[in-house]
């Protein structure tokens, strides 16, 4: 009892399709895969950052704040790279 057999799966299967339609199903799949992609991109940005991130002194009076940069897109995905900016850390010391 709690297993699904291969009848179970190909029912479940066929009423997801029934639902949603046959036409929808590729763009979803494709829609899904994309937001996976963004996701790993963005999770392995985030610990590029955290490596290369080491307590720093605050900037002198004369220097520029760092550049904006930008998140790259997954590959193949042009329409979501956007600028960020990074946050400041305002703490005193």
């Amino acid at each position: 009892m709690g297993r699904l057999g291969p009848t179970e799966i190909i029912l479940i299967l066929v009423v997801i399709i029934l639902l949603f339609g046959a036409k929808k199903l590729p763009d979803m799949a494709r829609s899904l895969g994309k937001s996976a992609r963004i996701l790993k991109s963005e999770a392995k940005a985030m610990k590029e950052d955290n490596k290369s991130s080491a307590p720093a002194d605050p900037p002198a009076n004369g220097e520029q704040p760092p550049a904006q940069r930008t998140i790259q897109a997954a590959p193949g995905d042009v329409t979501s790279s956007r600028p960020v900016t990074e946050p400041t850390d305002t703490t005193k010391r």
